[in-house]
């Protein structure tokens, strides 16, 4: 008998949340690395809280700035609910890091040495689920003659690796560069960010994951934001730059492709 696991029990929940579904914007906001929670089964992976808390765990802020993005916006809002060292949505089962043995600077005991069985699970109980109801919410759309643009939310660290990082908001893209295009321009005019293309990462670093199997695969516009976390971290600099980046959506899909 082949060996089983079972990683999600009841009193964990499921691992994706909908909110605002029956948003009438366009956009579809999508934050794939909502949340620092990990499933019971896992523990704590072995890290100490310090770096349960750190970036390699979530992104800080992004679920916040999203939230207030779908208010903005009247968007439907679509995040996975467990930390990305559980699993991270963003990454095709294949990737190293899907399921990464080191992050930045941390190893990840709690990845290492897992059975065929564990893996499996984490796909088809975290990340399934996730691309599951993200395919069922554009199909439905779709089908109501609705259209759709997908923008992922995410954050970064302002430093890395000792590095430090100029860029303050990135608008990554893979091939369909037309809303990223769009409002890199505006945003251009108006100076109130340092904007950066593909940057602090790009499709070369596997990124692209959600826009292509979601975007690119559907001929649907998007496009992914990532913000420096330290400009989000309190609940004023979650709103200002909320209501830049609505803004700045709002005023690019307005002008003609």
């Amino acid at each position: 008998m082949s060996e089983q696991f079972q990683l999600l029990s009841p009193a964990d929940g499921g691992p994706v949340t909908v909110e605002n579904a029956k948003g009438r914007s366009s956009v579809l906001l999508v934050c794939e690395h909502a949340s620092r929670t990990l499933p019971a089964a896992l523990g704590t992976l072995g890290l100490s809280t310090e770096a349960l808390d750190a970036h390699i765990a979530w992104d800080p802020g992004a679920l916040a700035v999203a939230r207030r993005m779908a208010s903005l916006l009247d968007a439907t809002l679509i995040f996975q609910n467990f930390s990305r060292l559980a699993y991270d949505c963003n990454r095709p089962p294949e990737a190293a890091d899907a399921m990464p043995e080191v992050s930045e600077i941390f190893e990840i005991p709690g990845n290492r040495g897992m059975s065929s069985a564990e893996r499996q699970a984490r796909v088809d109980e975290i990340y399934r689920p996730f691309q599951q109801m993200l395919a069922k919410t554009i199909k439905a759309r779709t089908d109501a003659g609705r259209d759709t643009v997908i923008v992922t939310i995410h954050s970064f660290t302002p430093v890395y690796k000792g590095v430090s990082r100029r860029v303050e908001v990135g608008i990554l893209h893979d091939r369909d560069t037309r809303l990223a295009d769009q409002m890199l321009a505006l945003a251009g005019e108006r100076q109130e960010f340092v904007m950066g293309r593909n940057q602090p990462y790009g499709p070369e670093d596997g990124v692209t994951h959600t826009l292509k199997e979601h975007g690119l695969a559907n001929g649907l516009m998007n496009v992914m934001i990532e913000v420096r976390n330290d400009l989000i971290k309190d609940e004023t600099g979650q709103g200002v730059m909320a209501g830049f980046l609505a803004g700045l959506i709002s005023e690019s899909l307005t002008v003609p492709a």
